[in-house]
């Protein structure tokens, strides 16, 4: 009979939900890395075909083939891939012979600051107005902000970026850049007036998701007992939402906002293509026009890692501010 040594203690719940979760998102972008070169190699034709074109003869194609490795077998050239990939050797394009990595990197830089600032603002704006909103619950308020922001829930992106550009850049005003056209060379955050209309889209597609849940939560929040128990002890009003309300209404806001970033991450392939943003989007939308079977693999690659990336701080962020669950047992 095995006895357990008083001295041993179970792992921190943070501790071991990180551990969990990084260790099911490496096996989960081993699966997405399987399943993008095995639909890129599913694809007619083949990288030297892409380079000379269907016109080439026979001899240059199998002289090519052989310098690609492509004569290879596809277990072989997997490995090949994916091992570039980890030492950050992941091939050149098939476009213009540059390393595909060079073409990756400031694409996903662009666009983690599209997506982060629009994600910031988003978060803020919507949790704002969700905790006002409950407070005047079924007022005129509450009902025009629900019905609004239903209306802009069914708005695709690439309309709410359309009408961004008919206000502020063409018909009404024009104050701002219709297209983000950001210098080769240049980072995304050196040209604010760049960013402003396609963060604002994207920040407007994802505050109503994030307003619809604050207010829920907090009105259920505001509605329990130790909620009316602060009221009776006289507390303003300010301080039951702050302290009390919130707190313990903020659980289900944080799944929604990771959710939302998610989303972000596939508005961003609409809003780049239509404000000409040199993100991870537009280069997608090039790679596959032009057949550029490297740069896609990367690209969906690094997308499927930023996916894995955002559920496991979302889930670490739910655990953090629900007390009960994150203290050790």
């Amino acid at each position: 009979m095995s006895v357990r040594r008083s001295g041993a203690r179970a792992p921190h719940p943070i501790i071991k939900l990180l551990v969990q979760r990084v260790a099911l998102g490496v096996v989960t972008l081993c699966v997405v890395s399987v399943v993008i070169f095995a639909a890129t190699q599913a694809l007619p034709g083949n990288a030297a075909v892409a380079i000379l074109g269907h016109s080439a003869t026979p001899a240059a194609l199998h002289a090519l083939e052989r310098q690609l490795h492509l004569n290879r077998s596809v277990f072989a050239q997997y490995g090949s891939w994916i091992s570039g990939v980890v030492s950050g050797h992941s091939g050149t394009s098939l476009v213009n012979g540059m390393p595909v990595w060079s073409i990756v990197g400031p694409a996903a830089a662009n666009s983690a600051v599209l997506v982060g600032l629009s994600g910031v603002i988003g978060t803020v704006v919507g949790v704002t107005l969700g905790a006002v909103v409950a407070l005047r619950k079924d007022s005129l308020l509450d009902h025009v902000s629900s019905v609004v922001a239903l209306a802009v829930t069914a708005l695709p992106e690439f309309v709410v970026a359309i009408a961004m550009i008919i206000l502020f850049a063409t018909v009404v005003w024009d104050v701002l850049p219709a297209v983000s056209m950001v210098p080769p060379g240049t980072q995304a955050w050196a040209e604010p007036r760049e960013l402003i209309l396609p963060v604002a889209t994207l920040a407007i597609v994802i505050v109503p998701y994030i307003f619809r849940m604050t207010r829920a939560a907090t009105v259920e929040a505001l509605a329990s007992d130790y909620a009316e128990m602060a009221r009776l002890k006289g507390l303003p009003t300010w301080r039951v939402l702050a302290v009390h309300a919130l707190p313990n209404a903020i659980a289900p806001v944080v799944q929604v906002i990771g959710l939302s970033f998610l989303y972000l991450a596939g508005g961003i392939v609409v809003v780049e293509f239509v404000f000409a943003f040199p993100g991870i989007g537009s280069s997608l939308v090039s790679a596959v026009s032009n057949r550029d079977v490297p740069t896609i693999q990367l690209l969906v690659l690094v997308l499927a890692g930023f996916y894995v990336f955002v559920n496991i701080v979302t889930d670490v962020v739910a655990l953090l501010v629900t007390p009960r669950r994150r203290l050790p047992r």
